[in-house]
């Protein structure tokens, strides 16, 4: 079965994206100008040879260990997680006997002593993940778990750590201090961009995933566009510029929101992941369109109501595939009015709700894409991810505005800074005196 994009309920016509598709010239030479500058590793993915072999080195080391505990925020826990709960379900079923992977991606003080308390520390790896080497949300972590770490097995400690970071900044350093293994994200590649390096690729590894297969999906994918000989007639035939110009041509028709709504229910979590790919991307200066994470079937049954009834500013890259197992079969003694499910497979049921949730979508006036892959495999969500993650850069192109960077969000992290005392940043502090001594309004319920 083959993987494909069923354009038919896009709904912009053909002169809609064709404004777009006039500047597949343009950005074809972009495209091969960045990459051979080595600003989009993306797409080039230089590092691989080195990756794989830094992998193989590490195989032997994980595979000592029951646990790993992975220490990482945004584009540095989503991908995993995506991964996880794609290629390694049985973590989640009942009876599961290891191993275990465990993700602290936020500040949540119960859930990182839990770990603390549950956790044997000898049989845990702890993977931390900061490009930068100081994001305080990680790096927060790592000090409290370096420190149970050392409590428990004294200066054996180091051995249970690995470090995926940036080549400077704290992280570095402190791997070089300590001879901690330590793998690189490479040079140019965000976060958000990330699975695909060690980042994404140490949790499926550990958890016995087949990475390469991983990785031989996402370069079938990025290979044309990262070629010295793209022209705009190449890139024009990709899909991922045509997603592109389809968003594009979205968000100047209106289509404020884009819900990506997953019909293979082990892929929810990649719909997370997205997400923050296309929301970090895109979301710049008044520009972009908000991406909405659904799950088939579960959200016909919560906000489903919203995309075919609300207001008419919504797309949808809907994601299905139709070779899902077919599970176990409904009983042939049911009740008539249940007759219709009588004797088929619980696979069917899937099937169906999704066909019923994408015509009605298309019935609603909903633009749909429908992403169809011919198997729910590793090799598959490689395609998925290169695909998606070229589709976000072109988009942000076409935009005229930078995918690559995410300058807004930082003013959150500098005045949570200046709360808790960091050196300078005197007008984030300004600002937080200001707005912490403003008269509040405040009323009970």
């Amino acid at each position: 079965m083959t993987d494909i994009l069923d354009w038919t309920g896009a709904r912009l016509t053909d002169l809609d994206i064709h404004t777009n598709v006039g500047r597949a010239g343009e950005l074809a030479k972009r495209l091969t100008d960045e990459t051979s500058a080595g600003n989009l590793p993306f797409l080039t993915m230089p590092y691989l040879p080195e990756l794989r072999q830094q992998l193989a080195d590490l195989k032997e080391k994980l595979a000592g260990f029951d646990h790993m505990l992975l220490l990482g925020i945004g584009g540095s826990a989503l991908g995993a997680r995506a991964l996880q709960e794609a290629f390694f379900p049985e973590q989640d079923m009942p009876g599961h006997e290891g191993p275990w992977l465990w993700i602290a991606d936020n500040v949540d003080p119960g859930t990182l002593e839990g770990y603390m308390d549950r956790l044997p520390p000898e049989k845990t790896v702890v993977v931390t993940v900061s490009k930068s080497g100081g994001t305080i949300e990680t790096v927060g972590q790592y000090f409290i778990i370096r420190e149970w770490m050392e409590v428990v097995l004294g200066d054996r400690w180091k051995d249970n750590m690995v470090l995926v970071t940036g080549e400077s900044g704290f992280l570095r350093e402190e791997a070089e201090t300590n001879g901690i293994v330590t793998l690189p994200v490479p040079e140019n590649l965000g976060g958000r961009y990330s699975v695909l390096s060690a980042v994404g690729m140490i949790p499926a590894l550990f958890l016995g995933m087949d990475v390469d297969a991983i990785l031989k999906g996402a370069m079938e994918v990025a290979a044309p566009l990262a070629s010295p000989d793209l022209d705009g007639e190449g890139l024009a035939c990709h899909e991922s510029f045509r997603i592109a110009c389809w968003g594009k041509a979205l968000m100047d028709a209106g289509f404020a929101e884009l819900i990506f709504f997953a019909y293979i229910p082990l892929w929810a979590s990649f719909g997370d992941w997205f997400a923050q790919l296309w929301a970090e991307s895109l979301g710049k200066e008044g520009k972009g369109s908000q991406p909405i994470p659904a799950v088939g079937v579960t959200d016909q049954h919560s906000v489903n109501q919203m995309f075919l009834d609300g207001p008419r500013n919504k797309a949808c890259l809907f994601l299905t595939c139709p070779g899902l197992p077919d599970g176990p079969r409904f009983p042939k003694d049911l009740p008539d009015k249940f007759d219709y499910v009588r004797g088929k497979d619980f696979g069917e049921l899937i099937r169906a709700e999704g066909l019923g949730t994408m015509m009605a979508l298309q019935k609603n006036d909903v633009p749909l894409v429908e992403l169809r892959l011919g198997a729910d495999s590793p090799k598959l969500a490689g395609k998925m991810i290169a695909l998606l993650g070229a589709a976000t850069i072109l988009t942000g192109w076409l935009m005229d505005i930078n995918p690559l960077d995410q300058p807004a969000v930082e003013l959150g992290k500098r005045l949570a800074k200046a709360r808790l005392g960091a050196d300078g940043l005197g007008p984030e502090k300004e600002d937080l005196d200001a707005f912490l001594s403003a008269r509040r309004e405040i009323r009970e319920f």
